[in-house]
């Protein structure tokens, strides 16, 4: 490790997974995963993309799992719901999801987990809220634009654009608020804790 990078990963996370054994890691995919299932089934139906939870899950684990161990378990989640397990969202299943409608989205997940995960390991975390606040907000666009990238193939961009990004704003910055809000409250738990 550089001595830049020891200056800036140490705590970025309340929960330290990058210094745990390999089994505590194992643990925290397998939890990870079953927090994206249960955000899953937070959902308001719309078409042709439903509102959940999914987005504040993905940011979340990024921020709180670092950028390559939260990638591993929104993949982990992802691969769990094309075999057919009920984990996306609803509870759907299979991996017809993967080319329809939603496939940019869930296909966005990974990559925005990751990218909150690397802000939040340069110093975008719950020891600085409004940078918090502005990854998750990252977090969040990066699943809607990507998401409506795919959706404007298969339905045209101004379509798209209606149905896939607008519906979602205001959703995207109260979940971005409360990603923050969460990842500072368990920060300052954790300081007080050790303190």
């Amino acid at each position: 490790m550089t001595a830049s990078a020891a200056v800036l990963k140490p705590g970025f996370s309340p929960i330290d997974l990058q210094s745990r054994p390999l089994g505590w890691k194992l643990a925290a995919i397998v939890l990870g995963s079953l927090f994206l299932t249960l955000s899953s089934f937070i959902e308001v139906p719309m078409v042709p993309v439903p509102v959940t939870m999914q987005t504040f899950a993905v940011a979340l684990i990024g921020a709180l799992y670092g950028w390559r161990l939260g990638g591993v378990t929104i993949v982990t989640w992802l691969i769990q719901g094309a075999i057919g397990l009920p984990v996306l969202a609803g509870g759907a299943a299979g991996a017809h999801h993967f080319i329809g409608p939603t496939a940019g989205y869930l296909f966005a997940f990974p990559v925005a987990g990751m990218a909150m995960g690397w802000l939040a390991e340069w110093g975008w975390n719950g020891h600085r809220p409004f940078l918090a606040f502005a990854g998750m907000l990252i977090s969040n666009a990066l699943c809607l634009i990507l998401g409506a990238a795919w959706l404007a193939v298969l339905i045209g961009v101004e379509q798209a654009v209606m149905a896939g990004i607008a519906p979602f704003l205001i959703g995207a910055v109260l979940k971005a608020a409360l990603g923050a809000a969460t990842l500072t409250l368990m920060t300052r738990k954790t300081k007080h804790a050790k303190g």
